[in-house]
């Protein structure tokens, strides 16, 4: 059974490989252990060229924007963390929110907050259905931390208005914890809606015997795929992985995830690519497959978490890439550019941390090689929420100055040739 030691660092063990190969003389573990050693990501050797682009700003004044939509009409909607849906059109920010859900919100803490309006997404029928959904954290219904909701709205007919009564109320999740929430929604070239939900919380994945990520009678920890296209709640797609399965939640699409911030399908390939928030020390990126375990919390990256040494890893479908703390604290997933104006990033996955520094993947025969992307015109210091693909796929990115609501300096920049 195959095991993984973490050894703190799997960059110990890479320096390493070498001289341990040549001291086994059982040929089949030397072979195992250096293709491990190969394949593992993150070596330096991966390292790609860096790029610079340059970033322009498209609307800020914004209160802890999440999230970002292109419904037409050369409208944008972002998602304020504190319940509003603002409206930018032609450069000029609404002082008319689309949409208010502060009263349907749990009261949010204004220094550091993972709660609150954390997505916004169209229906791939939107221009004729006009419909949309939002995925919000409420007050408990049974004396946990919060309740996150998916509800959909739609657009009254013949006006740019909400229709208010339209509400219906998708699915809804208990969380033990204020934080790893997940809150991405996304719909994939099945016309499925794919939804990501964190651990529950806390500290290594603590809430049940083995942890949430694991354990699949429940939806922490998880990406699931649901059918919306119905009148009441959602439908199961038939052929999800897990249905049937005894004591298994049949929405389950991959699981063994700690906080999957922000996920994308690449609109050629229709792969899905997703960050994964890690605990202490590894961010990762992986690409998502049907029915696949991503390992948390048996593993944070490549790395064994639970137990801290010689994990089993067998089943587990390894990240594309990670990184370390000297690096940053929280990836934020992004988008493969399928876009026109900046050659110089087509094909390639575009994503950051939190605090700032800017990534991208390529992939090179089968691995996926990482480099990094230098912004002009883009302030120092500030907080990278999100990311957001228009029509056309050029790429947007979000920001907040702060690590939570409470300010009104947000900004929404687009990435445009240097």
């Amino acid at each position: 059974m195959k095991k993984l030691n973490r050894n703190k660092s799997l960059a110990k063990l890479s320096s390493v490989c070498r001289p341990v190969i040549m001291l086994f003389g059982i040929s089949l573990y030397m072979f195992s252990f250096k293709v491990f050693c190969q394949t593992k990501p993150g070596d330096k050797s991966d390292e790609l060229s860096p790029i610079t682009v340059k970033v322009q700003q498209v609307a800020g004044n914004l209160e802890a924007i999440t999230s970002i939509a292109f419904p037409g009409n050369g409208e944008i909607w972002v998602t304020e963390q504190k319940g509003k849906i603002r409206v930018i059109k032609d450069g000029k920010l609404s002082d008319v929110p689309l949409l208010d859900l502060k009263n349907k919100l749990i009261k949010l803490n204004d220094n550091y907050e993972e709660r609150g309006l954390l997505e916004v997404t169209l229906h791939p029928q939107f221009k004729s259905n006009k419909k949309f959904y939002v995925f919000y954290s409420t007050p408990s219904s049974n004396k946990s931390n919060h309740k996150d909701v998916i509800a959909e709205y739609k657009l009254s007919p013949n006006s740019n208005k909400v229709d208010i009564n339209s509400s219906r109320i998708i699915l809804s999740l208990e969380k033990p914890d204020g934080n790893h929430n997940g809150g991405c929604m996304q719909f994939g070239p099945d016309g499925y809606m794919y939804v990501s939900f964190g651990d529950g919380g806390g500290q290594h994945d603590m809430h049940g015997e083995i942890g949430n990520g694991q354990n699949l009678g429940t939806w922490l920890g998880k990406i699931l795929r649901i059918d919306v296209n119905t009148n009441s709640g959602y439908k199961v797609p038939k052929d999800n992985p897990f249905i049937g399965r005894k004591n298994v939640k049949p929405e389950i699409w991959a699981y063994g995830f700690r906080n999957p911030w922000r996920f994308s399908f690449d609109k050629i390939s229709r792969q899905l690519f997703a960050g994964d928030v890690g605990q202490d020390l590894w961010e990762e990126v992986n690409i998502i497959n049907k029915g696949a375990n991503y390992g948390w919390r048996i593993v944070e990256g490549t790395h064994c978490h639970n137990p801290a040494m010689g994990c089993d890893i067998k089943g587990i479908t390894m990240p594309i890439t990670e990184y370390g703390r000297k690096e940053g604290v929280s990836v934020t997933g992004g988008y493969v550019y399928n876009g026109k104006q900046l050659p110089v990033l087509k094909s390639k996955y575009v994503f950051a941390d939190w605090t700032g520094p800017v990534f991208y993947l390529q992939k090179i025969n089968a691995k996926w090689n990482r480099g990094k992307i230098t912004l002009e015109n883009f302030p120092q210091n500030f907080k990278i929420t999100s990311f957001g693909e228009d029509p056309a796929g050029e790429l947007y990115i979000l920001t907040n100055p702060d690590t939570g609501p409470g300010n009104t300096k947000g900004s929404v920049f687009k990435i445009v040739k240097n």
